[in-house]
């Protein structure tokens, strides 16, 4: 049997990706590994997923985590150096590993055998023809928004050498080239509604649809009646908006909005919910199931969340906190399907979260947007190609 090893950093984001493309491999019968934290291991297992812990993840004394180029640089060499010794013992045939993990593919340079690059979310390379990723902004059209695209874009060059001199200098000191081979493929794994059209799109690059995955079996009771239903979904990112949960169930009750809806509040780490209103319940448990019966989703513009959403034909109010949270939530207004709220305000919200429930055009967006899920393509059969050459 062929060998797959997944490598992801432990944050949901990542490592739920990770989760689904080991299920999806294994369902056709290929074995694999991911290698990652542990927090989610139990759950994983549950469903046959082998997770083992990712060797050099944790953080040292002498990292620097506010300097992301020498975050990305220099505990990717520490995992390559680690990690490669596994991967020779366990004989693996390919590695996929995350975009911001780069150690796995390094490790898979060191033991001589061909890496993917797995993005779970938009392609964020930089591109001759489109601001800096980031941005929030659609490309410039004229000759003044081009002129404001290329201004924008030699900014933010000298950063992007910076990072690249770390990353040279992290390959040199593991007996690695300084320039970096490409992927033998590239898996962008969202919606083709949330991509943006850029001329220069990798030859190698594959748009393979949302990889998603459910760390419980739960299921959620529904509030009781039969007013509107909205899932309020906090991000599980560091860089999410703070209180937006709080801020988000004073909007949607009915003085502040105007008309009574049910909400159900879902994260990975509940608040203690003491005595609640009827019309709300608070825990832990399966997006999926529910989602059909959703009306609005509440969020904080992470990818996961917006792509689930989307998925499922489900308008959204978008709350981003910084990452790539304001980019694609950005998208999310263009594309149609969703407002953006920034900052969070009570008042705010409840007019965003009005204006869509009111308004059958997000909605009808929203299921143009699941619908653009027709043009993916399957992530096992590029998978299975690269294991046959």
């Amino acid at each position: 049997m062929a060998r797959v090893a997944i490598v992801a950093g432990p944050d949901a984001g990542h490592a739920f990706p990770a989760f689904a493309l080991a299920e999806r491999l294994g369902t056709d019968g290929i074995g694999t590994t991911v290698y990652t934290g542990l927090r989610w291991r139990a759950a994983a297992a549950e469903r046959g997923i082998e997770v083992v812990e990712l060797p050099g993840l944790a953080v040292e004394d002498g990292d620097d985590d506010t300097d992301a180029g020498a975050k990305l640089s220099g505990r990717a060499g520490r995992i390559a150096v680690s990690l490669a010794p596994v991967l020779a013992e366990r004989r693996v045939d390919l590695v996929i590993s995350d975009v911001i993990t780069v150690g796995g593919g390094w490790a898979a340079e060191l033991v001589g055998v061909p890496w993917v690059e797995l993005s779970p979310h938009p392609l964020y390379r930089p591109s001759r023809g489109l601001p800096p990723i980031g941005a929030g902004l659609e490309p410039g059209t004229g000759w003044s928004g081009r002129l404001r695209d290329a201004a924008m874009r030699a900014a933010t060059a000298r950063s992007l050498r910076r990072g690249e001199r770390q990353r040279a200098r992290a390959r040199s000191e593991i007996g690695l080239g300084t320039s970096i081979p490409r992927p033998a493929a590239r898996l962008v794994a969202t919606l083709p509604a949330l991509e943006v059209y850029r001329p220069d799109w990798p030859a190698d690059a594959h748009l393979v649809g949302p990889l998603l995955w459910e760390p419980t079996g739960s299921v959620f009771e529904r509030p009781p009646g039969t007013a509107p239903l909205i899932l309020v979904a906090p991000s599980t990112a560091v860089t999410g908006a703070a209180d937006m949960a709080g801020a988000a169930i004073s909007a949607l009750s009915a003085d502040e909005l105007g008309f009574p809806v049910r909400v159900v509040l879902s994260a990975l780490d509940p608040p203690s919910s003491g005595q609640l209103p009827d019309h709300l319940v608070v825990g832990t448990a399966r997006q999926d199931e529910i989602l059909p019966d959703v009306d609005l989703v509440i969020c904080g513009g992470g990818h996961g969340m917006l792509a689930k959403a989307l998925a499922a034909g489900v308008p959204v109010v978008t709350v981003p906190g910084g990452g790539d949270q304001w980019e694609l939530a950005n998208r999310v207004q263009r594309q149609g399907s969703g407002c953006l709220v920034r900052p969070v305000e009570v008042r705010s919200l409840a007019s965003a979260a009005r204006e869509v429930l009111t308004d059958p055009a997000y909605a009808d967006a929203a299921r143009c947007a699941s619908a653009s899920a027709a043009g993916v393509v399957d992530p096992v059969q590029v998978v299975r190609r690269l294991l046959s050459q």
